[in-house]
């Protein structure tokens, strides 16, 4: 059977629109360990969809050097030294960027503002994230974002008022769930895996973006986010608020980022996939005569690369710290990816890296990429299935860039067909800039700005769960 994947990519709204209907328009700010991205969505609250407005990407290496006085408090897997001053800036450059290109004011027009972080292989303990928390918010004030536009309304006369009409603030809170999922147990979920914040952000933005290709991605879901790092959720099917009973962590973007190196085409520190990708994947001809040669250097990577729950005594996993104890304590599966022991055999994968690109040239080499990736993929589904964490109707979502780009997304419905029920295309979205749209579902959720007859909340093919979250609050 020939697979279609659904990709989602959101459309653009126009300037004129944005400023005569009802647009909520969010600010997504995100310091990852390969790109800093603002990236500006605007909803339309009359049909609950999600708009593009722009981007703006900055390589996160090109931050600036530590001043003498300052604290570095954590560095990028590339280890790039970042202090709270130094992300501030940057955070600040970026989104003065964004607003500017698109002709908007950041007082005025810019509605919510929410922010997170992908860097947390270079700290010690997941508390630290806190530093870095703050670092984005002194970034935010920096450009001049109103402190009222970072944090959940008290009351419906704190939120703008041609958007009061639109929110259920009268009906429920915000008490914590995005797109009625719980986060762990816990003040954030941060003490169980650094980058669980992210989890949240991706499985909330693919939620969103599946609407545009017509899968039902709401409880119970996995969702997999492959930036440099990996992060995501497997959520349960309760209700009205399901529970993330299982966590993504370890590297992702990073194992293409370290066969990229042995090239000698990119930085050997700095360098990544995106430095070199081409969007032309090699051609079916090229395939039929390669195949099996791809297949077999994907096989000698795959060796070095370990997918696995992740053991109770380890503080660190594939560099992301985790709490695998508590964890454990509060009923969560914690799967990881690494490769060798905290990245240890990185340098193994830019030897073979060199290999295939020696001898078989850069095509072949995003070949064998795309094979390993979507590897990567059956195997984190795989051991998800064998811990009990999947449910029949459970759906999939993947994001970022090591997961959706080349021809991962038909590889990946291949691999995964064998093992879910049902028709795979309809069970798997791949969605472009999960972070950004889950920024605009969460800063919704804090607004409770949803939308009744076009759910993101509840079980996939129920009702929305409006009603029994007013019981829940006693409303």
């Amino acid at each position: 059977m020939t697979h279609k994947p659904r990709i989602a990519h959101t459309p653009s709204v126009r300037l004129i629109d944005l400023k005569s209907k009802p647009y909520f328009i969010v600010a997504s700010v995100e310091v990852g360990n390969t790109t800093t991205k603002c990236i500006l969505t605007a909803t339309n609250l009359e049909e609950g969809k999600t708009y593009h407005v722009t981007k703006m990407v900055k390589m996160t290496r090109d931050v600036r050097k530590p001043k003498p006085n300052e604290t570095v408090f954590g560095k990028t897997l590339t280890e790039v030294e970042l202090t709270r001053e130094s992300v501030a800036e940057l955070v600040r450059d970026t989104l003065l960027a964004a607003v500017k290109k698109a002709n908007l004011d950041i007082k005025t027009d810019i509605h919510f503002v929410v922010r997170s972080t992908g860097v947390v292989a270079g700290f010690d303990k997941p508390e630290e994230v806190g530093e870095f928390i703050k670092a984005l918010a002194d970034g935010c004030l920096l450009a001049g974002v109103p402190p009222k536009n970072m944090t959940p309304p008290m009351s419906i006369d704190n939120i703008q008022q041609k958007f009061q009409k639109f929110s259920k603030l009268h009906h429920v809170i915000f008490d914590g769930a995005v797109a009625s999922v719980l986060p762990p147990t816990g003040s954030s979920g941060v003490e169980i895996v650094a980058n669980e914040m992210e989890g949240e952000l991706a499985t909330a933005g693919i939620k969103e973006g599946s609407k545009w290709v017509d899968v039902d991605f709401r409880n119970p879901c996995a969702s997999m986010d492959f930036g440099t790092t990996l992060d995501g959720r497997i959520i349960n099917e309760d209700q009205p608020y399901a529970r993330t009973i299982g966590n993504f962590c370890g590297y992702a973007g990073a194992i293409p980022d370290a066969i990229i190196r042995g090239t000698g085409l990119v930085d050997l520190e700095l360098g990544t996939a995106l430095d070199v990708f081409d969007e032309k994947p090699a051609g079916k001809l090229t395939m039929l005569f390669k195949g099996n040669k791809v297949k077999e250097y994907a096989k000698r990577i795959q060796d070095y690369i370990i997918i696995e729950t992740v053991p109770e005594n380890v503080k660190r996993y594939g560099s992301v710290p985790v709490n695998p104890k508590s964890a454990k304590d509060i009923g969560v599966v914690l799967i990881g990816c690494d490769v060798g022991k905290n990245g240890s055999d990185m340098d193994k994968l830019s030897e073979i890296g060199k290999e295939i690109y020696t001898s078989e040239g850069l095509k072949i080499l995003f070949a064998v990429i795309d094979e390993v990736m979507s590897d990567v993929v059956y195997r984190l589904v795989k051991v998800a299935n064998d811990e009990g964490l999947l449910f029949p109707d459970t759906t999939f979502g993947v994001t970022g860039r090591a997961g959706i780009t080349g021809n991962k997304p038909k590889l990946i419905l291949e691999k995964l067909d064998p093992l879910i029920p049902g028709n795979i295309d309809e069970k798997v979205a791949f969605i472009d800039d999960g972070l950004a749209r889950g920024a605009a579902v969460m800063a919704r959720c804090m607004n409770s700005l949803g939308t009744t007859f076009n759910p993101l909340g509840g079980h996939t093919g129920g009702k929305c769960i409006l009603a029994q979250r007013m019981k829940l609050q006693n409303k």
